[in-house]
């Protein structure tokens, strides 16, 4: 789902599949998707656990692809971490797992089921009108519905963000406005995640848009049972991207300017899991310094451009670890009979042999530009017991190319994520770099 009218449009593509060709009755998701991995899929056993170099330090969370950090089921290419919340100002902590990376939106999520029973966050309260915060959600084919709540985020080691406002995903909270359309993923057992940590290039979910207008079906004001479209939340209401909020450690390093993504090559035919790194701060100490990548600067909703080869005509793209394939609508005939989607109801790709494809991908404005080559294999892949893929994809909207998470692994410079605002050795945000 996208729009050109608030940050929240870059929540984006929970892609649902359905298991494809014979030997499986298996279902498979993409962000927050229906399905399980792992089991019941066609013959042949998995290609194993695949790792990156370790990286440690009090800024680094590691990251598991269908990995221990998951849930015990999990869908195909879907990166965990475990994040700590606090009621703020005090010691009562949960550190909950199962937690999705999404860089391709803000703000942490948790499901209301998975706290603990002395987790009790205050509630952000607004003006215009006057009640508590609540948020609709909508993550593309997904939409979640809940109170608004601040909580101190522990993120590694790092010292906590104070007072950071999260949501709170909870369908009985309140009535659900008729304008908020609810879907069936509405706890980590149909989800297949306990929460979101959505860590984009923007602050906030939904930005100024948010500040100076009602948007119909983001943001309510709730007293009782009642909610009513908000006028009007202060950017500091707003569910926030909590990296932001980290404060200057004990020896003066600040790590909120951004982060890098760390993940192991993938081998032909999958993997069964993959294990990775977060690491916080973009220049701030010696394990976060960036060599040999370009920076694409982004626009105010986080885009830049990219244009397939042998074609003339560009698409809006966005770097999506929270989605779990390449995601984008062929445009010329010869690329769509290149990539027929026959084989299932959903959309994705399924060529009679693996193909190669280029794309030039460019900042905003259209500079840098630079070169990326990247596969597409038949989604018949996912019959085997692997769960970890860096060549599927499926078709999307006309207008938009959604790097999902393929575009991680094994990338010798990594991936970086410059938040808005915030300088870096690398430049001022946002901007992606790899």
């Amino acid at each position: 789902m996208k729009s050109n009218k608030m940050k929240l449009a870059i929540l984006i593509l929970f892609a649902l599949i359905a298991g494809c060709g014979s030997g499986s009755s298996t279902t498979y998701g993409g962000k927050g998707g229906i399905g399980s991995v792992g089991g019941g899929g066609g013959s042949g056993g998995g290609s194993g656990v695949v790792s990156s170099p370790t990286i440690t330090g009090n800024n680094v969370l590691p990251i598991t692809v269908n990995g221990s950090l998951c849930l015990s089921t999990s869908y195909i290419n879907e990166p965990c971490v475990s994040v700590t919340i606090c009621n703020p100002g005090t010691s009562t902590c949960q550190t909950i797992p199962g937690i999705l990376l999404d860089t391709g939106s803000f703000g942490l999520r948790i499901f209301k089921s998975v706290l603990n029973a002395n987790i009790s966050l205050p509630s952000v309260t607004v003006t215009t009108p006057s009640g508590s915060l609540a948020e609709c959600a909508p993550f593309g084919s997904a939409t979640f519905w809940g109170p608004v709540k601040t909580a101190d985020v522990y993120l590694g080691n790092e010292p906590a963000a104070p007072s950071v406002p999260i949501q709170i995903f909870d369908s009985s909270y309140a009535t659900v406005p008729s304008s908020c359309t609810l879907t069936s993923s509405q706890s980590p057992a149909t989800a297949y995640f306990n929460g979101i940590l959505g860590v984009g290039v923007l602050n906030q979910d939904c930005g100024s848009g948010c500040v100076n207008n009602t948007i119909t079906g983001v943001y309510y004001a709730c007293n009782g049972s009642v909610c009513n479209p908000t006028t009007s939340v202060a950017l500091t209401d707003q569910v926030q991207n909590p990296v932001v909020s980290l404060p200057t450690d004990s020896t003066g390093i600040t790590d909120n300017n951004g982060f890098m993504i760390q993940l192991p090559s993938i081998p032909s035919g999958g993997a069964t899991a993959a294990n990775g790194y977060l690491v916080l701060g973009i220049g701030t100490r010696s394990n976060n310094t960036p060599s040999g990548v370009v920076r694409y600067p982004a626009s105010t909703l986080g885009e830049f451009i990219t244009t397939v080869t042998g074609t003339t005509t560009s698409y809006n793209s966005l770097i999506d670890s929270g989605s779990n394939g390449l995601f984008f609508n062929p445009i010329s005939a010869s690329q769509a009979s290149l990539l027929p989607t026959s084989c299932t109801s959903e959309g994705w790709f399924c060529p009679s042999t693996t193909q190669n494809f280029s794309a030039t991908n460019a900042g905003y404005a259209g500079s840098p530009s630079g070169l990326v080559n990247f596969q597409i294999a038949n989604i018949t892949l996912l019959n085997s017991w692997n769960n970890a893929f860096n060549d599927i994809g499926a078709t999307f909207e006309p207008d938009f190319f959604d790097w999902g998470l393929p575009f991680f692994y094994g990338r010798t410079g990594y991936v970086w994520i410059g938040i808005e605002g915030q300088t870096s050795t690398l430049g001022i945000g946002p901007y992606w770099a790899y």
